[in-house]
């Protein structure tokens, strides 16, 4: 659960980056990168909590 945590917490640090990258540069392929990034890192998220959630009710 703490490298799951860990791993979520690098993901939004990796799409901030680059969204940072985006708003120096202005190439926006810095910012498809960071809405996939984080996109993703929401749904898996998302997913994980969805079952500590349902360990807890079942």
């Amino acid at each position: 659960m703490l490298l799951f945590r860990w791993a979520i917490l690098l993901l939004l640090l990796v799409a901030g980056a680059s969204f940072a990258f985006y708003a120096g540069t202005g190439q926006v392929r810095y910012r498809r990168f960071g809405w996939i990034v984080l996109k993703w890192t929401l749904l898996a998220a998302f997913g994980f909590f969805a079952v500590l959630i349902a360990e807890r009710v079942f």
